[in-house]
C-alpha cells in the first residue's frame, strides 16, 4: 500500500482507545497511541481500573501526558474483574453513538473477543494491543493484532539511539525528544517503499502526539525549516512539479 493510500485513509478517521489498566503496560503508552495514531485520530481515550488500588499508579502520570481520562470501576468482589464488564459497556456505547470509526482495544484478555467480534460486525475497524499470550480466539476477532512484545523492543531501540545522540550530538533533552516524536509521526503516518512521507501529514501527526508541538518553539518559522536544522537525522526532498514536501529519517550506521 502506498503513503499515499494510508494517509488519505486515515485523514478523517477517528479512533477510540480503550486500555484495560488491570491487563496492560502504563511504560508503553507513547508506543501504544502511535500505534493507534496509524488509524486515526484518537478522539476518545480511555484506561479502566480501580483507581484505589496500588497497581494503578503507574498509569497516573499518564493522564496528563496523553490525555486519557480515568475510567474508575470498583472491585465489588475478590477474583472477579469487573473493569471487563466496564470497558465492554462503554465501548458498545460509543459504538451505538456512532462516535468513532474504528477502535484500538489494549488488553490480554480474553473476554474481550466477543466485544471485538460484534464492533467488527457493525462494520468497525478493531485494532488489538496485547501480549503474545493473548488467546487466538481474541486476535483473530480483531482486524489488526499487535504484540506489546514488537512495541517493547521499539521502546528500547528508542532509548539506545536517543543516549547516543545525547554523547554523540551533544544534543539537549528536548532536542532527544523533537526527534524522538518526529520519527514516531513519521511510523504514525507510514512511509513509501523509500521511507518517504509527505511532512504534511508528518505536522498533523506531531500534534496528535504533542498537541503543543509548534515549530516555533524550537526557533524556526515553519516545519520544514525546523527539519532542515536536523539534517544529520532526516532528509526532505520536492518532487520535481509537485508541491509537496517529503521527509524520510535517516537510517541509523
Amino acid at each position: 500500500m502506498t503513503n499515499e493510500a494510508i494517509t488519505n485513509g486515515n485523514k478523517e478517521k477517528r479512533i477510540a482507545i480503550l486500555i484495560d489498566g488491570d491487563n496492560a503496560q502504563s511504560s508503553l503508552i507513547e508506543q501504544i497511541v502511535v500505534e493507534a495514531g496509524r488509524f486515526g485520530n484518537g478522539t476518545i481515550r480511555r484506561i479502566y481500573g480501580d483507581w484505589t488500588t496500588s497497581n494503578m499508579k503507574s498509569w497516573k502520570d499518564t493522564l496528563n501526558s496523553y490525555a486519557f481520562q480515568p475510567m474508575q470501576q470498583f472491585r465489588y468482589t475478590i477474583g472477579k474483574n469487573a473493569t471487563d464488564s466496564a470497558m465492554i459497556i462503554d465501548a458498545m456505547d460509543i459504538l451505538h453513538k456512532e462516535q468513532v470509526d474504528a477502535f484500538c482495544l489494549v488488553s490480554s484478555d480474553s473476554d474481550y473477543t466477543r466485544l471485538a467480534t460484534r464492533i467488527r460486525e457493525s462494520g468497525k475497524q478493531v485494532v488489538g494491543i496485547g501480549r503474545k499470550l493473548t488467546p487466538r480466539a481474541f486476535v483473530s476477532a480483531c482486524d489488526v493484532f499487535i504484540y506489546t512484545e514488537n512495541l517493547e523492543e521499539r521502546e528500547k531501540q528508542k532509548k539506545k539511539v536517543a543516549a547516543k545522540q545525547q554523547e554523540q550530538v551533544k544534543l539537549t533533552p528536548s532536542e532527544v525528544d523533537l526527534i524522538d516524536n518526529i520519527e514516531q509521526a513519521i511510523e504514525m503516518v507510514g512511509t513509501d517503499d523509500e521511507g518517504w512521507v509527505s511532512l504534511s501529514e508528518v505536522g498533523t501527526a506531531l500534534r496528535r502526539i504533542d498537541p503543543g508541538f509548534d515549530p516555533r518553539t524550537y526557533g524556526s518559522k515553519q516545519l520544514a525549516q525546523l527539519v532542515r536544522a536536523k539534517k544529520p537525522f532526516f532528509d526532505l526532498k520536492k518532487p520535481t512539479g509537485k508541491s509537496i514536501i517529503l521527509i524520510r529519517s535517516k537510517e541509523e550506521d
